[in-house]
């Protein structure tokens, strides 16, 4: 099984913290959603084998037609791809895109999946992230989609936010369970370089939350999240019974995917590839048939790595016989005397041959991969 990728790169306004790429002109939304189409009919020998999940992210991918949307699932369904029996569908949707007229009318698309950028449910830090919607509008969209049948709904928030407190960041994590979503994804607030945000932190605008606090707030998503059901699946990840995202889950398992669109990655096995980052330019160059993008062919060493980063990400952890099969018993045996200190700390555990991180290894869980990673 394999995945698929669709980058939408529009957004209606940039949040300050996001540096993934996105535009924000509308206009060129036909012309872009043509060049997708013929991508994925260019590139449909990419992936050999089914594909299980296709992934709708962004940018804002609520804000295209439901024409334009209509357009993408009939090239992935009836010319590009082979589709597996009853794929996982998602969509990233932005709460206040989320009309009566979209939702009844998503609902006749393939998506059986929403992913909604709550982020915060206080309206200064969603002025603050100049976010479009309020918090209110949160529980509006979810109520609609739940109206139109969607079963599987995640939200999206951000917690240490310049003077946030532990009791509000409580406060949010109360109002996400009380919206009884599937699943949740929680992530501290990042400061890319670049974007406006991390413009602010380097003029001293604003200062970054206390670390302490930060560990503070997370212990309080682990506890509360799980004292209610939720499965703590991945550092930033909960869901509850049978809501784990496959999607996602096959990036941390190293199974193949394709990227389709501008800034798009994609993976299989043995290489990388990205499409370039320029709406433009990915038009132009993909109405010509060639594929804008770059290669990196993957070492044993790097496919190591990678292995050891995402699986070390994930309550199963990384499997020691999976890692001894593929990259042999000399890069086991590393693996394993790289960890021996984390493990004595009690910051890892190997339990049924599966190496975890432990509650206290995940507050430091880059060093202790980038221990384990062959430099």
């Amino acid at each position: 099984m394999a995945g698929l990728y669709i980058h939408i790169p529009f957004c209606k306004s940039r949040c300050i913290y996001c540096d993934f790429y996105s535009t924000t002109f509308p206009r060129l939304q036909q012309d872009y959603v043509e060049a997708l189409c013929r991508e994925m009919r260019l590139r449909n020998d990419y992936i050999k084998s089914d594909i299980n999940t296709i992934y709708l992210g962004g940018g804002t991918p609520s804000q295209l037609s439901t024409e334009c949307l209509q357009n993408i699932f009939d090239t992935i369904y009836n010319e590009a791809f082979n589709i597996s029996n009853d794929p996982e569908v998602t969509m990233e949707c932005n709460p206040d895109d989320i009309t009566p007229e979209y939702a009844e009318a998503i609902k006749h698309l393939p998506i059986n999946r929403i992913s909604i950028g709550a982020q915060t449910f206080n309206d200064s830090r969603l002025n603050f992230l100049r976010r479009r919607h309020t918090s209110e509008q949160i529980k509006n969209a979810i109520d609609l989609l739940r109206i139109n049948g969607f079963s599987n709904i995640s939200i999206d928030l951000m917690y240490g936010f310049p003077k946030e407190s532990l009791n509000e960041w409580i406060d949010d994590i109360n109002k996400a369970i009380s919206l009884e979503v599937e699943h949740i994804s929680a992530y501290s607030l990042m400061y890319e370089e670049g974007t406006p945000l991390y413009n602010m932190l380097k003029s001293k605008d604003i200062n970054e939350i206390d670390e302490e606090i930060s560990r503070n707030m997370y212990e309080s998503l682990i506890d509360m999240l799980t004292a209610v059901g939720y499965k703590h699946y991945e550092i930033s990840n909960f869901a509850l019974r049978g809501y784990q995202s496959k999607h996602n889950s096959s990036y941390w398992k190293q199974i193949p995917y394709i990227g389709i669109g501008a800034s798009a990655h994609s993976f299989n096995i043995n290489s990388r590839q990205w499409n370039v980052a320029n709406i433009n330019e990915y038009i132009r160059s993909i109405t010509t048939g060639k594929i804008p993008s770059e290669k990196e062919i993957l070492t044993e060493a790097m496919r190591y790595n990678d292995s050891v980063f995402t699986s070390l990400r994930t309550s199963e952890g990384l499997d020691m016989n999976k890692l001894k099969e593929r990259y042999g018993e000399r890069k086991t045996c590393y693996c394993l005397s790289m960890a021996k200190p984390h493990l004595d700390n009690g910051r890892l555990v190997i339990i049924n041959n599966h190496m975890k991180l432990t509650r206290t290894g995940i507050f430091v869980s880059d060093d202790i991969m980038s221990d384990l990673m062959i430099v």
